[in-house]
């Protein structure tokens, strides 16, 4: 039986963020918290959001959420939440900002504590359609957050948790590329690897869904032909327009699973220093793991090299390892920061991690070893 879901309102194209105003009151809202990051509250983009609203929308702004959002942050931005009387949540910014929105949308309305709501827990089941009302809008191009029915938070114990549920995918999503112009070079390659890791990921994982199947393709298409001129070039509004749309694409296909390059890179966010940014782990971990899969996903590479315009004899993960260096990424952990004594604890990590039950090829102890040391350097 395959479950086939699309339900997300997405308003795409530059200027969308001009429809904001509209779409709260389709949603019959008019106090929600506006979930952000101290460093778009400086740029001026989260008082961009703020213009287009009448006074008539009462907005609280939370403008703490850390790189990789935490239980804490969650409660701090509850707080603000309960203490105006909010009744919906605007998430404003990177996957951090959307994913921590959902974070508080969800315990906005369920009972703690949080972990009780965490997928690799069976929570999944107790996430109800109660989540308060949630807009997301991105201002980078790469995690997908904006679309997608997860959330991944960093619990208190330091435990880095997918919380998944159809309830969770905000019920409207506003891309505008306006938002991603000038994004610098160095955060434009990291988002965008990740979205070309999540195309690359759901197109893999064994669930049959060819619906998703054929988006993830296109967004690898749009991502692969696009991302040295938006790395390049940060007000190329074509490029960064294709950019954005391979990310929500990425993040339209999250219902097939990833795999063991995110279940890797789930506890390695979760390390508190060095501070490791979600998407330049994918980037890194992404060669080895297309290696270990090799030969466990019948013609699946060769679709997967047309899409990125490689040539037949071209070899997928050499490529992948090619865009990375022409991206100025790292080439491995070593070169993040990572000590190896941190590498076995990763391993249970992954080993516990939900997006490891959908890798194409099964991953065991002694594999998960092997590719940590692989990608160490």
């Amino acid at each position: 039986m395959s479950l086939v879901q699309y339900l997300t309102r997405i308003q795409f194209d530059f200027g969308a963020l001009q429809l904001l105003a509209d779409e709260l009151k389709l949603l019959d809202v008019a106090r929600p918290l506006l979930v952000t990051d101290p460093g778009l509250v400086q740029l001026g983009l989260a008082q961009r959001a703020l213009d287009v609203l009448p006074p008539a929308i009462n907005v609280t702004i939370f403008d703490q959420t850390p790189e990789n959002p935490t239980e804490d942050a969650v409660d701090a931005a509850l707080q603000a939440y309960a203490s105006a009387g909010c009744d919906s949540v605007i998430a404003f910014g990177g996957g951090s900002s959307i994913d921590l929105g959902k974070g508080v949308a969800l315990m906005a309305s369920h009972r703690p504590p949080l972990e009780d709501y965490a997928a690799i827990l069976g929570g999944a089941d107790k996430i109800t359609r109660a989540v308060a009302p949630l807009v997301a809008i991105p201002t980078t191009a790469g995690t997908g957050s904006e679309v997608g029915r997860g959330a991944i938070l960093t619990l208190r114990d330091g435990r880095k948790l997918g919380f998944l549920s159809p309830h969770l995918i905000p019920r409207v999503a506003i891309c505008d590329p306006e938002l991603t112009l000038g994004l610098p070079p160095q955060l434009t390659a990291a988002t965008g690897m990740d979205a070309i890791a999540h195309c690359i990921e759901t197109y893999l994982s064994p669930r049959d869904n060819p619906v998703a199947e054929a988006i993830a393709l296109d967004g690898l298409k749009r991502a692969s032909r696009n991302i040295r001129r938006a790395v390049a070039d940060g007000t190329d509004r074509q490029a960064r327009r294709e950019m954005l749309w391979a990310a929500v694409m990425g993040g339209l296909t999250f219902q097939k699973g990833l795999g063991a390059v995110h279940a890797m890179s789930h506890p390695l966010g979760g390390i508190q220093e060095p501070r490791l940014h979600h998407g330049t782990l994918n980037a890194v971990i992404l060669p080895a793991v297309l290696r270990f899969n090799a030969g466990h996903v019948g013609d699946k590479y060769h679709r997967l090299a047309e899409a990125m315009g490689l040539a037949p004899e071209d070899n997928l993960p050499e490529a992948i390892e090619r865009l990375n260096a022409d991206l100025g990424l790292p080439a491995n952990l070593k070169e993040m920061g990572l000590p190896r004594e941190a590498l076995p604890t990763m391993v249970e990590g992954a080993l516990a991690d939900h997006s490891n039950a959908t890798n194409p090829r099964p991953v065991n102890r002694e594999d998960y070893e092997a590719l940590f040391e692989e990608v160490y350097g």
